[in-house]
């Protein structure tokens, strides 16, 4: 049993022994791989101050700098825009506005077919505080900012919409007049004998649910350096960007400029400065500021403050939801309705509505519900347009699931781990599909919560809460279990048309990456990424991977991550998000290193006159499997294949330059009966928390934490245990302090570190324990998954389950965050606070 008689800032962290590929796995019976714990190759230049963000550099001789006019109304009609006064200041160069855009520009494709055209600016209206509506390009940040308050725009005021039930009410404002409603999307699906299975319920547990709206926060913000040129060919865009992917937005970068894809190329910094999604929403700069420089004729750059990020980069959705599930008197849940309503801001901004649909294979978690019904809307309304934040998709939904599960066990009478584990899929029922058409590749969910319950000492916590309620304390525990989907299929956004109106032969679907790897002559591997990582540790596995597979040790691995369309492998699905670099770049430097180690052993083969079949790559050298003491230098063996092909075996191509792209074939687009399997992979996390109130002052302690992640086989202890600590504390942010709040009139009221509140080190600081079951997926070389998110969608609710707990003497629940001290005070204000 972990020890926990720690101090509240010790995160105490169980192990296993150092693995063996041989050896049994102590918690799945099966096999493991190696574990690698060597230290990240990221971390010297960052920690001595040598990193290359995209602020440090300065690409272009002459770049000029942006400032950016923003929209200090929520919802208001331009009536016109005097860019004259600014024009005139000295040092300025350029300034464009509306008329600048709507001329030159097209609005981005959407995802959906909606009538609501965004563009990188206010156009006829704004419609939340801090729109863009005009660039000044000048020889300063002073220059441009003194400037920007020279720029005069008339505005008519319009009523604001803020939140989902006002956007949803009868005779409201609309945003976008042309599409009649504020709702940008509504569709029904249904699977299964979903209203016969409430007709027979003994129990129908409904619940209320309203998950919140926060980011990420990055260490770096949006910063941009974009240059237009024209040639022959037309008109060019060369940019750099912080961008992280998904690269599907290069396309739509290029719609909105009317210009070929192969028009625009991108570069990203090997340093982006963090961003857990949040930097995803930074293409409509880019296509801004390529607009400010063919105005300006030379590269522009702009880096946003932090005000600015904010005000207007992105955020995660929040969401409204109402589940319902139809409940035996044994306490299975025989259906499950869920209506979800997202609040996607102003616009529905590409990749939206991706939150809405990204979890769609696993809507039922990891429970076996055979009978499902949803209805998934997305509405606009006068606040910052959403996209991508650590676990999207999957925070919203588990909170409304994981809630539900609670209720259900008050309802039932039952424990509520028991009512968990009665709905459990079972070990023995992988690979599981669910009813909307998600495939669970493997799992043991019942060990993993065994586990976690353990580790917790679940006795020793329910006696703590004996006596801590009879001191007048409130104490509580929460338990969340979440199917942690990964690799994902960009083809669920097509889920938001309908069959009939996806146009035959132009479905999407895939989870495709691109890696190449290269050999010099003396021996020295190349492995170029495409997956633009945000601080995750990619190129030490990346190394580790490629060392491993080519025998070989990591210093002779050299692993480049920064990125230009023009030269890294790439496709429209690269990036780095959903988890994808366990299961899908992983997997494809196998293929690259294996199609190598295929050439080596053929070039050793004439070093040592013997068959390539009978060769192994180890330790430097390819030698003989019966004899390791006849071998060749690794460095030797590519030095044939550069120095003297004609030695090479006949049919070995001369060719130590491999490119491979893994596209798994379990992944497709959604079908015609609207069922799609979501993501590749889907690991699991059981999670277990105890809180502690002070009756006082309302403060919440967290005073234990259990944490056991499925994560497939474990490519890097280390990296894998810096996943979870960074996804349990960015999902106590959005627990407990991070919220994008707004003013009736649609100001923002958090636009400031003053006000928008994110945990530091201090707060983090509550006892752990993070232990792993592995199951290895059969769907990746490696047996990996992703393990970058699974916190973020267990913490939020799991806290929120131990808080409903702690005050349930008091009938009191919580069943929407952030949850702090003004939220316990409103609930408990004239109440007896004691047990």
């Amino acid at each position: 049993m972990p020890d926990m008689s720690v101090a509240p800032s010790t995160i105490v962290l169980e192990e296993s022994a150092p693995l063996d590929a041989a050896a049994p796995s102590e918690h799945t019976g099966g096999p493991r791989a190696p574990r690698w714990t060597p230290s990240r190759v990221e971390d010297a230049p960052l920690v001595t101050g040598a990193g290359r963000f995209l602020d440090d550099m300065d690409p272009l001789p002459g770049t000029l700098t942006v400032a950016i006019v923003r929209s200090p109304h929520p919802h208001a009609r331009i009536r016109g825009v005097d860019l004259g006064r600014a024009r005139r200041h000295p040092g300025v160069t350029a300034v464009i506005g509306p008329d600048e855009v709507l001329a030159a520009l097209r609005p981005f494709p959407l995802s959906v077919t909606t009538a609501m055209p965004y563009f990188p600016t206010g156009t006829d209206k704004v419609r939340y505080v801090g729109e863009p509506v005009a660039v000044v390009v000048a020889s300063d940040r002073y220059v441009a900012e003194d400037a920007a308050e020279l720029v005069v725009v008339d505005y008519e005021l319009l009523d604001p919409v803020v939140g989902v039930r006002n956007a949803l009410a009868e005779d409201v404002a609309l945003l976008h007049e042309g599409n009649g409603s504020n709702v940008a999307t509504d569709r029904t699906f249904s699977f299964g004998a979903v209203d016969e299975a409430f007709a027979a319920a003994a129990h129908v547990v409904t619940g209320g649910y309203d998950f919140p709206r926060y980011s990420s926060v990055p260490m770096e913000c949006y910063s941009v350096i974009a240059n237009w040129t024209e040639d022959s060919a037309g008109p060019a865009i060369e940019a750099w960007a912080n961008f992280h992917g998904p690269f599907t937005m290069v396309p739509v970068m290029a719609g909105a400029l009317g210009i070929p894809t192969s028009r625009v190329r991108l570069h990203v910094p090997a340093d982006i400065g963090g961003s857990f999604g949040i930097k995803a929403g930074i293409y409509p700069y880019v296509v801004l500021l390529a607009l400010a420089s063919k105005h300006a004729r030379t590269p522009v750059r702009w880096s946003e403050d932090r005000v600015e990020h904010l005000l207007a980069s992105s955020s995660g959705a929040d969401r409204m939801m109402r589940f319902e599930a139809a409940v035996t008197t044994e306490g299975i849940v025989t259906a499950l309705r869920a209506d979800l309503v997202d609040n996607v801001g102003a616009y529905l901004r590409p990749p939206e509505p991706s939150t809405l649909y990204r979890c769609y294979g696993n809507i039922t978690g990891a429970y076996r519900i055979p009978a499902v019904e949803i209805r998934a809307r997305a509405v606009v309304t006068n606040t910052m347009p959403t996209g991508l934040n650590r676990g999207f998709g999957g925070q919203q939904l588990y909170f409304g699931l994981e809630r539900l599960m609670d209720d259900i066990a008050v309802q039932t009478g039952l424990d509520v781990i028991d009512v968990r584990c009665r709905n459990l899929v079972p070990a023995d029922a992988f690979p599981y599909e669910t009813p909307t058409g998600g495939v669970y590749d493997s799992g043991d969910y019942e060990k993993a919560v065994r586990l976690a319950v353990d580790n917790a000492d679940l006795p020793e916590l329910r006696r703590h809460q004996v006596e801590a309620r009879a001191r007048g304390e409130l104490y509580g525990i929460g338990v969340a279990l979440v199917v942690d989907p990964s690799g994902t299929n960009i083809g669920y956004v097509g889920l938001a048309t309908p069959a009939e109106d996806r146009k035959p032969g132009r479905d999407k679907s895939g989870s495709t990456e691109h890696v190449r790897v290269s050999v010099d002559m003396q021996g020295t591997v190349t492995v170029m990424l495409g997956s633009v990582p945000q601080g995750q540790g990619h190129a030490t596995t990346a190394r580790q991977v490629a060392a491993t597979r080519l025998g070989l040790p990591q210093e002779s691995v050299r692993v480049v991550i920064d990125m230009d369309t023009a030269t890294t492998p790439w496709t429209v699905t690269s990036g780095s998000y959903s988890s994808r670099f366990a299961p899908l770049v992983t997997s494809a430097v196998v293929q690259a290193c294996d199609r190598i180690a295929d050439t080596i052993r053929a070039a050793a083969s004439t070093l040592l006159d013997t068959a390539p079949e009978d060769l192994e790559l180890a330790d430097g050298t390819v030698r003989l499997k019966a004899d390791h003491s006849r071998s060749a230098q690794f460095r030797h063996a590519a030095g044939v294949v550069h120095w003297d092909p004609g030695a090479l075996p006949e049919g070995t191509s001369a060719r130590l330059y491999e490119e491979a792209a893994f596209a798994p074939r379990e992944i497709r687009a959604a079908t015609r009966d609207e069922k799609i399997n979501s993501s590749l992979c889907y690991g699991f996390v059981a999670e277990l928390i105890a809180v502690r109130i002070d009756p006082e002052t309302l403060e919440i302690a967290i005073e234990r934490v259990s944490s056991v992640h499925d994560a497939g086989t474990v490519l890097n202890q280390t990296l894998l245990d810096g996943q979870v600590y960074g996804a349990l504390t960015h999902a106590l942010g959005g627990a407990m302090y991070e919220e994008f709040t707004y003013s009736e009139g649609g100001q923002p009221t958090s636009a400031t570190f003053l006000d928008y509140l994110c945990p530091t080190s201090a707060e983090a600081g509550f006892p752990l324990v993070a232990d792993h079951v592995v199951s290895p997926s059969p769907l990746t070389p490696l047996g990996a998954k992703g393990c970058g998110e699974g916190s973020s969608m267990s913490f939020p609710v799991a806290l929120a389950n131990a808080v409903t707990d702690a005050l349930s003497p008091h009938g009191l629940r919580i069943d929407s965050l952030p949850v702090h001290g003004n939220v316990l005070h409103d609930l408990l204000d004239g109440l007896d606070r004691r047990p």
